[in-house]
């Protein structure tokens, strides 16, 4: 018990310390940081050891009340919370059509599926994602909630996982067929821990390498010591969990980050983010002359089967599908297809482990060429984005790559998925604070640019940092965008002589 009261009586104290910075953001991200903590860890039935126990696939299409309940909770709740934020919707949906368009034909899919009721469960479910997303992005400085909102996540997820593997293993730790100890920290198994250690890792690569420089007093600049103590607790937990998805897009993003940080890239979105696609085309192009790959997965210690997972892919490759609109919405693990994939390779499988894949068994060529154009948008608001306001595009860029490069080996297109919820982070469009950078002048210069949702021009003062990152007034400008003011009377001068 007494390992348990310092674990709590840690966190309460993270938790102090951030929350008396008073950095302006609102109450409402307990909401999706609720969210995102139950889809890091377990579900609310796990939590209570009330869980049901997936014995068929008949019982695992029906899932838990409990967690249907504690989900649509938070999803009514994000529903509150934006309908009294007063988003221009119709200003949204214009310029997220790509999104809206994917999660209709996801819906539509009800048409054809095995299961119409199963599919609508799920298709609200799933709605939860840009819900929450929506809810940090429509914050007076929404990028800075987004990190906001990983921050907290850390302090629970990082020092419980360190408490349940050191203190109790029969919560923290679980064991392969072969008896070897597989270290899951407060999730169900390995690739859990290693996607908290990630996000951890996000958030503490971001500010060190991102924003850290640019004047403003973030919460590493203010707490070195609980810093340290996290990013040390992160890298062990991410050692423990040998989980090298997590860590090869952990690498990714960390790179990503470190190129930025190079005057010229940061000068020129464009040369930064060409080089970033020649980067990757390369990749592909060693990969099919010389077997990149192999490489690559003998120097993390993994076998050319990825563990086991072109096994899988070959027997779900032989189930038949509609190879234009696939078996429905989150629905071809169910049923018959999911009893006969139990039955070749065991129990407990319940994806592809490739997203692509996984988007092509359920929703067709249809559903792979939509997340491939929802991606390719939100890289194109991204390079946008980086000539306003350079230090939040690389966020929104480091989780649209975390997503691209996380699904060749996992699936996170779909669901209660934290990477699924990133991955709407970077591609949604909000209106959203007004940046500037200012290609000459002085340090002081003011120039005015153009914000989405607002019919004039501001001035925002030139950047003082590397990033070109302006340190506008956020509260004024990102309210102004989402809920415009009336224009104030001029006053008039008292004439001479009075």
């Amino acid at each position: 018990m007494i390992p348990l009261m310092i674990c709590l009586l840690f966190i309460g104290y993270l938790f102090w310390t951030d929350l008396r910075r008073r950095d302006g953001l609102s109450n409402a991200l307990w909401v999706p940081l609720a969210w995102m903590f139950l889809a890091g860890s377990r579900y609310v039935s796990s939590w209570l050891n009330l869980g049901p126990t997936f014995t068929s696939a008949v019982e695992y299409s029906e899932g838990s009340p409990l967690d249907a309940a504690a989900f649509f909770s938070l999803i009514v709740a994000g529903v509150v919370i934006l309908a009294r934020r007063k988003v221009d919707w119709s200003w949204m949906v214009r310029n997220n059509i790509l999104i809206v368009v994917y999660f209709l034909f996801c819906l539509s899919s009800i048409a054809w599926t095995d299961d119409s009721f199963v599919l609508l469960k799920r298709w609200i479910k799933d709605l939860g994602n840009p819900i929450m997303a929506l809810v940090i992005l429509t914050e007076s400085r929404p990028y800075e909630a987004a990190a906001a909102v990983l921050r907290r996540l850390a302090f629970l997820l990082i020092p419980l996982s360190a408490l349940f593997i050191r203190y109790f293993p029969g919560l923290g730790r679980d064991y392969r067929g072969d008896g070897s100890p597989m270290y899951t920290g407060v999730g169900h198994q390995k690739n859990d821990l290693g996607s908290m250690c990630f996000l951890s890792g996000v958030y503490l690569a971001y500010e060190f390498l991102v924003v850290r420089g640019n004047g403003r007093p973030t919460f590493i600049r203010q707490n070195k010591v609980i810093a340290a103590i996290l990013a040390l607790t992160t890298a062990y937990l991410l050692r423990m969990s040998d989980s090298k998805t997590s860590l090869v897009c952990l690498v990714v993003v960390c790179a990503i980050f470190l190129l930025a940080r190079i005057s010229v890239m940061a000068r020129s979105p464009d040369l930064f983010l060409g080089l970033l696609f020649g980067a990757a085309g390369l990749s592909w192009l060693l990969d099919q002359s010389f077997g990149l790959k192999d490489t690559l997965f003998a120097l993390l210690g993994r076998d050319p089967s990825l563990t086991n997972r072109t096994e899988l892919w070959a027997v779900v490759g032989q189930l038949a599908v509609d190879p234009l609109l696939g078996a429905g919405f989150m629905s071809f693990w169910s049923g018959a297809r999911m009893q006969e994939i139990w039955n070749q390779l065991g129990e407990g499988i319940n994806q592809a482990h490739n997203g692509y894949l996984e988007q092509y068994l359920n929703l067709g060529y249809i559903g792979v060429a939509l997340i491939v154009m929802v991606i390719a948008g939100g890289l194109l608001k991204v390079r946008h984005h980086m000539k306003a306001d350079p230090a939040s595009g690389l966020l929104r860029l480091s989780f649209i790559a975390t997503a691209i490069v996380y699904n060749t080996t996992e699936a996170s297109f779909y669901g209660i998925n934290n990477l699924w919820l990133l991955l709407l982070l970077g591609c949604l469009e909000v209106p959203r604070k007004a940046t500037a950078r200012a290609a000459s002048g002085s340090p002081g210069e003011r120039r005015p640019i153009s914000v989405p949702g607002l019919h004039k021009p501001r001035s925002v003062p030139r950047s003082r940092t590397g990033y070109g990152h302006a340190a506008a007034p956020a509260s004024e400008i990102a309210e102004s965008a989402l809920h415009p003011r009336p224009a104030e009377p001029k006053l008039r001068r008292r004439p001479p002589g009075l």
